[in-house]
């Protein structure tokens, strides 16, 4: 569903030309308040109206925006700042953990969430906290050798630090309203709004990233209208599908999504027979004060090889009080990057990748080098049809299948039943067929 752009409640999308048209006002606003931060000013509720409704030439009682609106602006106008002054504040600092502090400070000129839409809810839209996206950064290691994934990019707060660490980006975000900021703040990046639980069925061949940095849903589905406890682990596992053999996941989730969680062991288990968990903390709720939640969160490091022993996890390093102890525990115990393969692309034809919305633009399908590969003719003799001695309809939908009008020299029974519509079977004429199965019905071409 689209996000809703005006007023809290869900609404009508918004045609292509008033979406544009609603994001330049985004924008717009998100520069003025970067012009705030600039003078060292902090954004306050007062701040922020003024900022929006000279933006938008209305204000949020006429339906111009809502305050969720007004929080992305400023998450937006914090990807401006730290892509402006980033490179000087880690000059500056001379290390990670001094920077802390000065990304704190940051933080703490923004208002806090306390208004939420019925979209924001339902899709769980939590923005990562710059410091934590920097120690999620941090924990992935990335280089400008790396093209990085972020499969649920919301407003960039996790994707400015993987572009000031040199990282290729590659972006993807349901939410349309959000979408649309990120091809104003990301320019050169093509932003695709795919459902990232299966964004490994979504993205184009060609797109195998060495690093995914995430922070998906923790138990909210897109067009589920109910909590879904697996969420988080279906973006993580779908992730992990695309990643480059021998890449680094780094994703943020709930405290409880833990292989020492009894709950989560058997799923981690499966996991770890495509990629070994390295690294797993927790970190008290605190750190997402500023977003409007107080949820404890989980830091899960997994890199894309599979585990000598999938029964196997690393000790959590249990629960950190605040962002400087998680990030002692990520220097002293998150390994040090596995080397990267080249990716292996199947050469196989995919259907072009299409984006969720409309109006969104979508990487179009890469070509296939080469020339293509030969084709075998398939000898067949043709029999005149006729009956089978005894042969009788049952009561039953369905007949058993059994090639009529041809015969293949060397072929071998089909390794599952066939069976044909009782209408197809009183033909001559072979139509459609269906492998029998006990949960459903697949069609096969006969």
């Amino acid at each position: 569903m689209t996000e809703s752009l005006v007023g809290g409640a869900a609404a009508a999308p918004l045609s292509l030309r008033a979406a544009a048209t609603f994001t330049s006002a985004a924008v717009r606003a998100a520069r003025q308040l970067l012009t705030e931060f600039e003078r060292g000013r902090g954004i306050d509720a007062a701040v922020l109206r003024s900022a929006m409704e000279a933006a938008f030439g209305a204000s949020d009682a006429a339906g111009a925006w809502n305050w969720k609106t007004a929080y992305d602006v400023c998450e937006a106008a914090t990807v401006l700042f730290l892509r402006k002054f980033g490179p000087a504040i880690r000059a500056r600092a001379g290390s990670t953990a001094a920077m802390l502090p000065m990304l704190a400070k940051v933080a703490n000129r923004l208002p806090t969430h306390t208004r939420r839409s019925e979209d924001s809810q339902a899709l769980q839209q939590f923005s990562t906290p710059i410091p934590l996206g920097l120690i999620a950064c941090t924990a992935a290691a990335i280089t400008s050798a790396d093209r990085v994934l972020e499969p649920s990019a919301g407003t960039g707060l996790l994707a400015i630090f993987a572009e000031l660490a040199g990282g290729d980006l590659v972006l993807n975000e349901l939410a349309e309203s959000r979408a649309g900021l990120l091809e104003h703040l990301f320019a050169d990046v093509n932003v695709t709004r795919f459902d990232a639980a299966q964004i490994d069925d979504h993205l184009d061949a060609s797109v195998v990233p060495s690093v995914v940095l995430m922070n998906p849903p923790f138990s909210a589905v897109a067009n589920v209208d109910r909590r879904m406890a697996d969420a988080a682990f279906r973006h993580i596992a779908s992730a992990l599908a695309r990643l480059r053999d021998g890449g680094r996941l780094v994703a943020i989730a709930g405290a409880g999504l833990a292989p020492d969680n009894p709950a989560w062991l058997e799923a981690f288990v499966r996991l770890q027979e495509r990629g070994r968990v390295v690294f797993s903390a927790a970190i008290d709720g605190a750190v997402y004060a500023k977003h409007g939640t107080q949820t404890d969160t989980r830091l899960l490091v997994i890199d894309k090889l599979p585990a000598a022993d999938p029964k196997a996890f690393p000790t959590s390093q249990g629960m950190a009080g605040d962002v400087p102890a998680l990030l002692e525990w990520v220097t002293q115990h998150a390994p040090p990057r596995l080397p990267v393969t080249a990716p292996v692309v199947a050469d196989v034809i995919r259907r072009p990748a299409i984006s969720r919305s409309a109006g969104a633009i979508a990487p179009s399908p890469s070509s296939t080098s080469g020339s293509a590969p030969e084709g075998v003719e398939l000898a067949y003799k043709i029999v005149e049809w006729s009956p089978p001695e005894s042969a009788r309809l049952t009561d039953a939908l369905y007949e058993e299948f059994g090639l009529q009008s041809i015969r293949i020299p060397g072929s071998c029974a089909h390794p599952t039943k066939l069976v044909q519509s009782a209408a197809m079977a009183t033909s001559s004429v072979t139509g459609t067929v269906w492998r029998a199965s006990s949960s459903r019905a697949l069609p096969v071409l006969a």
